[in-house]
């Protein structure tokens, strides 16, 4: 398998259009085949990829040794087919019909799942994979028909021939942007875990990340759906944000054309991918004549994570520690409908910080009377610190709008690191807090690289005041963010800075009682 198969440039001018899914439904196709005993030939075949010629095609054989078991394909229908990718075998054992057997459905479900995983050369278990009974799965019929999507999409990227990968692509890609795909997608990660869904999004965008590198080669401008993931959960006084994006796919604010030609680090800064969570504490307290809806910071976590592995980084890019850091985070909380709302408090008075100035003069002479010369020298300094924290936390309200903002603070010169950049000079001295900044004992950031604000220092809070006539209703609460991430070089020599940002929108909805 190569994870770095090139690939001919596609149409990206529609690429985030919201469309309605247009992917067959393959678990119905599925549904409606007869008992493997009654097939007038070894193989059932669908089209994924009707658009392109040869076109793509699922297929389903039969074993002639065993006529219970099957196999799924994905294949370029050629006149001498090409495999593309293959299942394992599955058995029926139930009248031979597999769609009534539950633990072939549960293996072919593991199987396509794994073999995603797969595709990233993190080397990470998958052991852990453990999915419910198909029959106990809610949605199960979008839920595999998304599976088979993800497969083929990632299948083309990697796999499929160069003359038919461009059609291929174009006519998944649409898919994952249309509101099945992406409400389906949600469960599917809370149907494999935390654990696996970490992976799965490193593999799938890893995939995006190489499509969009051979894109940029071919001198083809690629506007990326972004976040390329989110999802929200809200529900026993906790309302939560995930999402992950490949930092290829963030837009640029600011960068500086210094450096920007250099392959190894434009390797390094393009194959990683954001992964942040956001989780907020909510309360619902009825008052006798009001309702007060309160929410405070539990955890606001961001990183960003490798797509390929150290011995890759080091061979192509400019070593592992050259990367981005986060350097702001904003967000937003805002009823839908605001009829019922009185007011909107916070609970942080506006940043007044105590400067602490030591001021120290000293004179210093000396005499030496064996000199010929009259050896008389006078020296006078003075010396000022001042103690900065590199994060600084601001709160703020916008007619009913909450806000909580995270600024990142060159804890030299004090100067906000996403407004700012570094001069060259700074750049050359060894010393600068953006030097070794995953290693040393003063870095504003985890060994890993990202941050995390949690409730011990950070836990703030909102608090609206509601009418007492908005008691038993469902309300909606907007959370809308940015995500800022910054490039200073770390251990390479190179004067290129950079800055991205990433925006998500989630909906929380909350029942006053």
């Amino acid at each position: 398998m190569n994870s770095f198969t090139s690939f001919n440039p596609i149409n990206v001018s529609k690429l985030v259009k919201r469309v309605p899914s247009s992917f067959p439904d393959i678990w119905g196709w599925i549904q409606s085949l007869p008992p493997q005993t009654q097939w007038q030939t070894n193989t059932k075949s669908i089209s994924i990829c009707p658009s392109s010629q040869p076109s793509l095609e699922l297929s389903i054989s039969k074993t002639l040794i065993h006529p219970s078991s099957i196999s799924f394909s994905i294949i370029a229908n050629y006149n001498l087919p090409i495999s593309l990718w293959s299942s394992k075998q599955l058995k029926s054992t139930i009248n031979n019909t597999f769609i009534h057997d539950q633990l072939a459905i549960s293996k072919l479900m593991t199987n396509i799942i794994k073999d995603i995983l797969n595709y990233t050369p993190i080397n990470l278990s998958n052991s852990f994979l453990k999915l419910p009974e198909p029959n106990s799965i809610p949605n199960l019929k979008d839920i595999v028909n998304f599976l088979f999507l993800a497969l083929s999409f990632v299948v083309s990227v990697y796999e499929a021939p160069q003359d038919i990968r461009r059609d291929c692509i174009s006519t998944l890609r649409d898919q994952f942007t249309c509101s099945w795909a992406r409400e389906t997608s949600k469960r599917v990660m809370r149907l494999i875990g935390s654990n696996a869904e970490e992976q799965w999004m490193r593999s799938m965008n890893l995939a995006i990340t190489n499509w969009m590198m051979e894109l940029r080669a071919m001198n083809h401008v690629l506007k990326a759906p972004s976040p390329m993931y989110s999802s929200a959960i809200s529900g026993l006084g906790l309302w939560k944000v995930q999402l992950y994006c490949p930092l290829i796919a963030m837009d640029i604010q600011k960068s500086n054309s210094d450096g920007l030609e250099d392959e190894k680090l434009g390797f390094s800064l393009n194959y990683h991918q954001l992964e942040s969570v956001i989780q907020l504490n909510y309360q619902v307290m009825v008052r006798e004549k009001w309702i007060d809806v309160l929410v405070s910071i539990d955890n606001v976590r961001c990183d960003v994570i490798q797509l390929v592995n150290n011995t890759l980084m080091k061979e192509r890019g400019a070593g592992i520690d050259e990367k981005h850091f986060p350097s702001r985070i904003s967000l937003q909380l805002t009823p839908t409908i605001q009829n019922n709302v009185l007011s909107v408090s916070v609970s942080r008075s506006s940043e007044n910080p105590t400067r602490e100035i030591g001021v120290e003069r000293s004179i210093e002479g000396s005499f030496e009377p064996p000199n010929p010369h009259i050896g008389i020298s006078v020296s006078a300094g003075e010396t000022v610190t001042t103690n900065l924290k590199p994060w600084k936390f601001e709160q703020s309200v916008y007619g009913n709008s909450g806000s909580f903002n995270w600024f990142l603070h060159d804890s030299v010169n004090g100067r906000e690191v996403v407004s700012s950049k570094p001069s060259k000079f700074a750049l050359l001295q060894p010393k600068a807090w953006f030097r070794n900044r995953y290693s040393s004992a003063y870095r504003p950031f985890t060994r890993q690289g990202g941050v995390i604000f949690a409730g011990d220092e950070y836990g703030e809070s909102v608090l609206w005041r509601l009418c007492g006539g908005a008691m038993g209703q469902t309300m909606e609460w907007e959370a809308k963010g940015w995500i800022w991430v910054t490039y200073w070089p770390n251990k390479y020599k190179t004067f290129y800075t950079e800055t991205k940002r990433l925006e998500f929108r989630e909906i929380f909805r909350l029942t006053l009682a």
